[in-house]
C-alpha cells in the first residue's frame, strides 16, 4: 500500500466534505434536487474538460457498464438519502448511510486483499470514528422506512466506490464522465419532474460549479488512489469526507459539534495514523 495512494484517498475525502457542506449550504436556499442536479451538470463539464486536455477519449472501453453502474446507484442512493432524511433522524440515518462502505471493503477481501493487522485494526478504528463524527442518536427516533432507506442508501453509495474502482482501472476519466452523465440524466429528469429546476438563477453558478468542481475531483482522487491500493483500504479512507464537513460546520457556521463528534474526529485520525504506520 503505497503512500501515494493513502494520500489521494485522504485528499477525496477532503473534497467530498468540503462538496457537501456548500451543497447542504445552497440546499437552505434552493431546492435539494435542482441543488444536486446543476452541481452535477457543472461536474460533468469539468470531467468533459478534463478528459479534453488528456485526450482520455480514446482510453479502452472497459469503463463503459461500471460508470453506468456508478451512476445509477450513486442517484438512487441519493434520492433514498433525502427521502431517509425526510422521514427520520440525521443523526441515525448519516450513520447508517455511512457504513455501505464495506461493499468495497468487503469486495477487496474476497478479491484476495489482505492490509496489515495494524491496517485493519486502522480501518475498523477509522469506520467508527467517521461513523461518530456524523452525530449518532442512539436515542433518537427512527422509523423502519427512513432505516431501511439509509441502508439501501449506503449499500448504493459503497456500489459507486466499488464500480468506480473497477471503471478506473480501464479510465479514470472516462468513468467519472459516463457516471456524471448518466446520474445527470436521472437527476435532470426527476429535477424536470418536480419542477425545481426552476429555483436556480444566475447567483448559483457559481457555487454549483465550486460543489460540482469538488465532487468530481474527489471521484478522480479516489479512482486514482484506488489503482495504487488496496479498494478495501482507499474507500475507508476515501468516506471519511463527515469528518471534513462538520470542521467546515464548526469554521464558517459556528456549530457547535457535541462530544461525541469531537471523540470521532479523534478516533478517525487515530484510525488514519494506523493505516498509515501500518
Amino acid at each position: 500500500m503505497s503512500g501515494m495512494a493513502i494520500l489521494l484517498a485522504l485528499m477525496s475525502s477532503v473534497m467530498w466534505g468540503t462538496s457537501d457542506f456548500f451543497g447542504g449550504l445552497r440546499s437552505r436556499k434552493r431546492p435539494a434536487v435542482a441543488v444536486v442536479a446543476g452541481s452535477m451538470l457543472a461536474g460533468l463539464i469539468t470531467a468533459a474538460v478534463a478528459v479534453a486536455i488528456a485526450g482520455a477519449y480514446d482510453d479502452p472501453t472497459g469503463w463503459v457498464w461500471w460508470s453506468v453502474l456508478s451512476g445509477l446507484a450513486g442517484a438512487s442512493g441519493l434520492v433514498a438519502f433525502y427521502a431517509a432524511l425526510a422521514s427520520g433522524t440525521m443523526g441515525v440515518v448519516s450513520p447508517i448511510a455511512a457504513l455501505g462502505v464495506a461493499v468495497p471493503v468487503i469486495a477487496g477481501f474476497i478479491g484476495g486483499e489482505t492490509p496489515s493487522t495494524l491496517q485493519a485494526i486502522g480501518l475498523v478504528t477509522a469506520l467508527v470514528g467517521a461513523v461518530a463524527t456524523s452525530g449518532p442518536e442512539l436515542s433518537g427516533g427512527a422509523s423502519g422506512r427512513s432505516v431501511a432507506l439509509a441502508a439501501f442508501a449506503g449499500v448504493c453509495f459503497g456500489t459507486v466506490f466499488l464500480a468506480v474502482d473497477r471503471g478506473a482501472k480501464s479510465s479514470a476519466l472516462m468513468t467519472l464522465v459516463g457516471m456524471r452523465t448518466t446520474s445527470l440524466v436521472i437527476f435532470g429528469i426527476l429535477a424536470i419532474a418536480l419542477r425545481s429546476i426552476g429555483g436556480l438563477d444566475r447567483t448559483d453558478l457559481l457555487p454549483l460549479f465550486v460543489i460540482g468542481f469538488f465532487d468530481v475531483a474527489a471521484n478522480l482522487m479516489y479512482a486514482l488512489a484506488s489503482n495504487r491500493g488496496y479498494v478495501s483500504i482507499v474507500s475507508v479512507l476515501a468516506s471519511l469526507y463527515p469528518v471534513m464537513t462538520v470542521l467546515l460546520a464548526r469554521a464558517i457556521l459556528h456549530e457547535r459539534l457535541r462530544s461525541i463528534q469531537l471523540v470521532g474526529v479523534v478516533v478517525t485520525l487515530t484510525g488514519v495514523a494506523l493505516i498509515s504506520a501500518g
